[in-house]
């Protein structure tokens, strides 16, 4: 596995402005080390445990972003470190990433994730209660978070034009958001979609984030020490 060689054909071929997280779930800490030799510094993770552990052994420069479904009691673990939060699906949760950020006198970005699938199993918001949370407003009071973009995951078909329109309505929703309810704010700038297997698709359907994992690890190691 030529981790080195992967990492640079993946960002040969995003257009720019495109950013890549590195999904490195799974993989030990030896296999992220050698993609941040060659480079990479986003990395994404979904078990906060594991995030947890590699964290502490690997650069503090690493910009770690947490990619599974967020359980509340566990953002206190990952609040002195993380960068992102990708999987926002309740106000909830964005209050409780505020707190914990604010005990440890630090700023997470939280991007808020939508139900753009047609399956049933993918977690996130629908659209309409997304946007019910947001017009109810007290988002605005969180001073240690920033709503920073909107993330999706498509259903895993190979009809390429169910999943190009589902992403195609993730950049519809970030767009009416955008215009709606993030119009002075900068940092509101994310589309994380797209995945080892379908980026190209999101990418061209206005994905600015991708979250590839196995076409640079390789097939994920369930057998790795948490």
């Amino acid at each position: 596995m030529d981790i080195k060689a992967n990492i640079q054909k993946i960002k040969a071929s995003l257009p720019q402005g495109v950013r890549l997280v590195a999904v490195s779930k799974t993989h030990p800490s030896e296999m992220i080390q050698e993609a941040y030799d060659a480079g990479q510094r986003i990395f994404g993770e979904n078990k906060v445990q594991e995030m947890t552990a590699k964290s502490q052994v690997l650069p503090k420069d690493i910009e770690w972003h947490f990619i599974g479904h967020v359980q509340s009691n566990k953002i206190r673990m990952m609040a002195p470190y993380v960068s992102v939060i990708q999987g926002i699906d309740s106000f909830d949760k964005l209050a409780e990433t505020d707190r914990q950020a604010a005990k440890n006198g630090r700023h997470i970005t939280c991007l808020l994730q939508l139900h753009i699938a047609s399956e049933e199993t993918k977690f996130g918001f629908t659209p309409d209660e997304c946007t019910a949370m947001l017009e109810q407003g007290d988002w605005k009071n969180l001073k240690n978070i920033t709503i920073g973009g909107v993330m999706g995951m498509a259903t895993n078909t190979d009809n390429e034009e169910q999943v190009k329109a589902e992403f195609r309505n993730l950049r519809a929703i970030f767009d009416s958001y955008k215009e709606r309810f993030f119009g002075d704010c900068p940092d509101f700038n994310t589309i994380s979609a797209g995945m080892s297997g379908d980026y190209e698709l999101a990418v061209q359907s206005g994905s600015n984030m991708v979250r590839i994992g196995s076409s640079i690890f390789g097939e994920r190691n369930y057998n790795i020490n948490k």
